[in-house]
């Protein structure tokens, strides 16, 4: 069972600087059930990769559900530590910030993408239709011709590729799996084709220049007018394996 702190840290985020910087979002979700409509996100995470995949931050936070936490024993979160952490509302100004003017990426990103758009539709934004990149869907179309005896669930993925030292059912650890996985997929592609990767750099390209056009929405509340703390797992590990993070800030 994971512990958690019951002490938060503070996330200043610069107004615009996911749109200025462009790039990846690598983004998971904890939830109290399996219904975006019904249950609500009890923790996220997000880790910011440039263009060239280069790590740039990472933020996470876990969430009040403002009901019940849904099921710790795959999540690991029980009422007490949620305990002083934000709602949703509190961190939705912030969170844009991030999100805007990059690629959406996860793995089963459909899934993440659909428990945000509803958090965001309680507070009355509409999450704008962005650019996705799935890794599941990434690692589905590798194995097409290889069929290998795993699944496609990210453990079994990352598994598969001898990743260590990550946390399965939290956020961040989550979010830091994918980013792997995606940075591997991509060099991967580009090795296949010889280092150029044409096809899958100018699917990627594409994406970017897209992302970069999407329109967002105003958050409801300016992210320099809110004083919400942001609250982590005290377990989430403190070595820094995205470059330049601050810890609770990206």
């Amino acid at each position: 069972m994971p512990s958690v702190r019951g002490t938060a840290e503070s996330g200043h985020v610069p107004s615009g600087e996911g749109a200025a910087a462009g790039g990846y979002v690598v983004v998971d979700v904890e939830a109290t059930g399996s219904s975006s409509r019904r249950h609500r996100v009890i923790e996220l995470a997000v880790v910011l990769l440039d263009r060239d995949l280069a790590p740039e931050g990472e933020f996470t936070t876990l969430l009040d559900p403002q009901g019940p936490v849904g099921p710790t024993h795959i999540h690991g979160i029980e009422p007490g530590h949620i305990r002083g952490a934000p709602r949703f509302a509190g961190i939705a100004a912030r969170l844009l910030t991030l999100l805007r003017g990059r690629v959406l990426v996860g793995h089963n990103v459909g899934c993440d993408r659909a428990f945000l758009a509803a958090e965001y539709a309680r507070v009355g934004v509409r999450l704008p239709a962005v650019p996705e990149v799935c890794t599941m869907r990434m690692a589905a179309d590798r194995r097409r011709d290889n069929p290998a005896p795993y699944g496609l669930s990210l453990r079994a993925c990352v598994q598969a590729l001898g990743v260590t030292g990550w946390t399965p059912h939290t956020a961040l650890g989550d979010a830091r799996a994918a980013a792997a996985l995606f940075s591997h997929f991509v060099a991967q592609s580009r090795a296949t084709a010889g280092g150029a990767g044409v096809a899958d750099a100018a699917g990627l390209e594409r994406r970017l220049l897209q992302a970069a056009g999407v329109r967002w929405p105003e958050p409801p509340v300016p992210p320099t007018a809110t004083t919400t703390l942001w609250k982590h797992r005290s377990n989430d590990s403190s070595r820094r394996s995205v470059p330049n993070v601050r810890n609770g800030s990206a």
